[in-house]
């Protein structure tokens, strides 16, 4: 319907003198009125527009509240794994010089599968930690016996020892613990600020039926038609008005609660024991710890690996002199925390400190958003006719328009949701039949609350790889409600003896080689069967 006519319907002056006319229309009453049907059909198609149009400008809040805090939590959350990796690398340079810089893959990959993960990638956290630990004790094996030679087969034995002889203290099961429940409880918050901005986003857009297109009609235009262009709606007319074109959404409001429930409880988690800063900050200082720990260990692991896995050939350039402890030494000294560099930016790390300071005044204020979003879909119907400039208000009940005349309105409001609107007395509703769409984000909605209680629980949850255009099963150790426990429990397993006089074609022969190539073909074909399961 053209502007204008808008205008010179809402601008008539009646006057007792109009020519009024009987018009046979099909929505507003049977009486005189100065709207013709083709007018009442342009008034109807306006009317669905203003409908829409207040949906969406109504769910304005609860859709921004979602787009603006994923944005600055995922913004804070990659600066501060970059600023970690930064921090490591800096400070690993200026402890340990070239042995770093010729093994600095080790840690590069750590981060990689990190960042992959947080980001939607196929990596379990557990597994992709505890071969982070055993190819580092490979390098450092090593790097404490360097009067030795190490073949492939014999470094895949000493890396069986990792769980054992625990070479790097208790760091490796602390930092999995914290890193794991840190950085599931981070993926999945984002995640959810996803899933519940598309939800919002979807259901914002209402396409009204046929039948609701006729209440609204009836409801905003019919008083023009009637000659009352100053009366607007009775509040409960409207509300039974919008509880019949607002049915299906209504019915979300349940998962919805549930959902934001799920939230805010892992909102919880990230202020407290789940804290990512409390993990990523010190990191380096960890790594480092661990690797002092292996140091001082040095010949007793040294020792006990040389017992199960036999005694290794002589490397032919260092048969002779340096031991072990000077050569160790010479290259790796403890790290002082006061030397610990600032970040490439040229800023101390206590920014990072600041910058969490900041997202924890943003969960909180994450929290408080999340908490005012409950109930908004049943609530809908209320805040749209609290809008003034759609009713008379709640304490007009008199001189406003009840669908007929300017007069109270009689009858009782609808409850929420499709089934109640079996007898509402403005809107027909087909209750046997539920909005398919609606559905889809019921159930989008009642997933991401499962993973978010997982989460909760400190447990891995499943998502889409989102790092390829492979349909793969996601993140995760594929644990469910209840299975999975909140600690972890780590079996130690004795590794079997290699003789060291063995020829290498008889050892690869009994034993998978650590090579690059054959680790890649054996990740390649754990990716496989996982597919085919």
């Amino acid at each position: 319907m053209a502007a204008e006519d808008i205008i010179i319907i809402k601008s008539i002056n009646y006057h007792s003198d109009w020519n009024w006319e009987r018009e046979h229309l099909r929505i507003c009453p049977q009486e005189y009125t100065c709207c013709t049907s083709e007018m009442e059909d342009k008034l109807s198609q306006q009317s669905k527009l203003e409908f829409e149009n207040l949906a969406e400008e109504t769910s304005h809040f609860v859709r921004t509240t979602f787009v603006s805090r994923h944005k600055k939590f995922d913004e804070f959350f990659r600066e501060l794994l970059e600023n970690a990796e930064r921090s490591l690398n800096d400070m690993f340079v200026r402890t340990y010089g070239m042995l770093y810089m010729q093994n600095s893959e080790v840690f590069q990959d750590l981060f990689a599968e990190l960042k992959r993960y947080y980001t939607g990638g196929n990596v379990n956290l557990e597994e992709m930690l505890n071969d982070f630990w055993a190819r580092l004790l490979e390098r450092m094996f090593q790097l404490i016996n360097p009067q030795y030679h190490f073949s492939e087969d014999y470094l895949e034995c000493v890396s069986k020892y990792t769980d054992q002889l625990k070479p790097f203290g208790d760091v490796p099961r602390k930092l999995k613990v914290q890193v794991t429940r840190a950085f599931i409880a981070a993926r999945t918050f984002v995640q959810g600020l996803t899933v519940g901005r598309e939800v919002a986003n979807r259901v914002s857009k209402v396409s009204p039926t046929p039948g609701c297109i006729r209440a609204l009609m009836k409801m905003l235009y019919c008083p023009y038609c009637r000659g009352l262009p100053t009366v607007k709606p009775c509040n409960n007319y409207c509300l039974n008005v919008m509880k019949g074109c607002l049915a299906n959404q209504a019915d979300l409001d349940t998962e919805w609660n549930l959902f934001i429930d799920a939230m805010l409880l892992v909102a919880e988690r990230l202020e407290g024991p789940f804290n990512i800063e409390s993990v990523m900050d010190p990191i380096d200082v960890k790594i480092s710890e661990a690797i002092m720990n292996m140091q001082e260990n040095s010949m007793q692991v040294s020792a006990k690996v040389f017992q199960g896995c036999g005694q290794p050939k002589p490397a032919p350039a260092l048969r002779s002199s340096r031991s072990v402890p000077e050569n160790f030494n010479t290259r790796f000294r403890p790290y002082i925390p006061e030397e610990r560099p600032t970040t490439a930016a040229g800023t101390s790390l206590d920014r990072l400190r600041t910058i969490w300071r900041t997202m924890q005044h943003g969960v909180t204020d994450i929290k408080e958003k999340l908490k005012l979003s409950k109930k908004f879909w049943s609530t809908l119907p209320y805040t749209i006719c609290k809008d003034e400039r759609v009713t008379a208000g709640p304490s007009v009940e008199e001189d406003c328009w009840n669908g007929h005349t300017k007069a109270r309105y009689l009858p009782e409001i609808m409850n929420d949701g499709l089934t109640n609107q079996i007898n509402n007395p403005e809107v027909d509703v087909d209750i046997t039949r539920p909005d398919t769409f609606i559905r889809q984000q019921i159930m989008a909605l009642r997933v991401m609350t499962n993973k978010l209680k997982n989460a909760y629980n400190g447990n891995d949850v499943n998502f889409q790889d989102t790092s390829d255009e492979t349909s793969g099963s996601g993140s995760g150790s594929g644990c469910t409600d209840d299975i999975c426990p909140t600690e972890f429990d780590f079996v130690t397993t004795e590794a079997p003896p290699v003789d060291s006089d063995r020829r290498e074609v008889e050892a690869s022969a009994t034993q998978p080689g650590c090579s690059l190539q054959t680790l890649l073909l054996i990740f390649l074909s754990l990716l496989l069967q996982r597919q085919w399961r």
